[in-house]
């Protein structure tokens, strides 16, 4: 079998080498298909597939973080190709909307039982890299974390290869010409998410710094305050990368040999991660980088494997949090906003680490239509899940401050929590938190 793969592996690539057309045309009605995730979608194949809407029936699409827009998401599709998201975006928000799109949100360790449980693919729509010179393809920028799972279950496996995806080391992170029945190619952009970082994201970076020793193994999350605080870190030195997503902040901290996972207990020397999202460059960089490694999260996230790295920091964002430290970060009200993620992985396996530490960070206002609202609140807007208990939460972070709730009682963890409001709020805040007897 290897010397086939090795030997004869153009001719097989040729053989299997059909039109976008002709591979959607693989689909029969009730099929399940799994299309990609963030910056690893089969866009093509899924444009494809648009064109036979109305002539297939209960027709379900899996995937998450979709980037590209389809007539597959309007209304007119229930019937004949629905959708179940892992995690929510604009276009699954504009689905869920029209009826199209349900979501479950699991925890990105245990990504591998959604798969099985809620999506239950048979087939899979796969973008990969260009063939390696034995004809393996590199499952790309988000593909690793989860994709050779979805292929072992799926009974037809349809690859789109696109030279633009970046060909990254690691485990789990390549398919055989051989694996697949049929292959397209289509050169599709990939998304790209640039970083922004505004002023208050910067004094929030000011307020946590300090809690990041040299030496320490970081996770980020997504989100303008998470990424100023990545590039604060600039000052810092040997720092480690074991994370679920490798950003633009930590390519020019890798660049700058701030990052350079000397310190590490596990994986040294290597920045080990699920995914990539960000921009070109970052996909660029990625490419045939073999200071990087990624692994499935079913390894990545588990707060077990997490905890073995000393000094581990997780920082993640939200975007409200109640007076007794429960936090929303994946949606508010009935509104689904994103998913859970990895957050709660992070928060658990960074406590977990000797030395390691937990923060979560957000802006204490938000504007909304011109209405300045508080993000720290008395409780949470009705029907808002909660994505990180009460019981989990270590250290907030705010533009005024930063507080450890760990080890406090519930009524000074409430004093804690109005001290980082915004002081428009403050007062607000206690008076009502006095009203209904949570503080004296």
């Amino acid at each position: 079998m290897g010397k086939t793969k090795t030997m004869n592996w153009e001719r097989i690539f040729e053989e299997k080498l059909v039109s976008a057309k002709s591979a959607a045309a693989l689909v029969k009605d009730g099929d399940r298909i799994f299309i990609g995730y963030a910056a690893s979608v089969a866009n093509g194949l899924v444009r494809a597939l648009a064109e036979r809407r109305d002539e297939l029936h209960d027709v379900v699409l899996s995937g998450g973080l979709l980037g590209q827009d389809s007539s597959i998401y309007e209304p007119e599709s229930d019937g004949h190709i629905n959708s179940v998201s892992l995690f929510v975006g604009g276009v699954e928000r504009k689905g869920i909307s029209n009826g199209v799109v349900t979501f479950s949100s699991p925890h990105l360790s245990m990504i591998n039982k959604w798969v099985e449980k809620v999506a239950r693919p048979n087939i899979a729509f796969i973008e990969v890299s260009e063939p390696d010179d034995k004809g393996y393809m590199s499952y790309g920028a988000c593909g690793v974390g989860f994709i050779e799972f979805v292929k072992e279950m799926t009974d037809t496996v349809i690859l789109q290869v696109n030279r633009r995806v970046p060909y990254v080391y690691g485990e789990s992170n390549l398919i055989h010409v051989s694996e697949a029945d049929a292959i397209v190619r289509i050169d599709d952009d990939l998304l790209c998410v640039p970083e922004s970082v505004d002023e208050i994201s910067k004094k929030i970076a000011d307020n946590v710094l300090g809690l990041i020793p040299d030496g320490a193994c970081i996770q980020l999350g997504i989100g303008s305050a998470a990424n100023a605080i990545g590039y604060a870190l600039k000052t810092k030195n040997d720092l480690g990368v074991h994370t679920e997503m490798f950003t633009d902040s930590m390519m020019m901290l890798q660049k700058e040999g701030v990052i350079n996972n000397k310190r590490k207990n596990l994986n040294p020397f290597q920045s080990v991660a699920a995914f990539a999202l960000g921009s070109k460059e970052l996909y660029e960089y990625i490419d045939h980088n073999e200071e990087l490694s990624f692994r499935p999260f079913s390894y990545v996230n588990d707060p077990f494997v997490i905890g073995q790295n000393d000094n581990m920091i997780s920082v993640n964002t939200a975007m409200a949090i109640d007076v007794y430290g429960q936090v929303a970060a994946d949606s508010l009200g009935f509104r689904q906003q994103s998913a859970v993620g990895g957050q709660l992985d992070y928060v658990r396996g960074s406590q977990r680490s000797k030395g390691g530490k937990s923060i979560i960070v957000l802006p204490s206002t938000v504007n909304a239509g011109g209405k300045v609202s508080s993000r720290i609140t008395i409780t949470l807007p009705f029907g808002t899940s909660v994505t990180t208990p009460r019981s989990d939460v270590q250290y907030v972070a705010t533009e005024y401050g930063c507080v450890d709730l760990s080890a406090l009682p519930m009524s000074e963890r409430v004093r804690a929590l109005i001290s980082l409001a915004h002081p428009d709020f403050r007062s607000e805040l206690e008076d009502e938190a006095k009203e209904y007897g949570i503080i004296k």
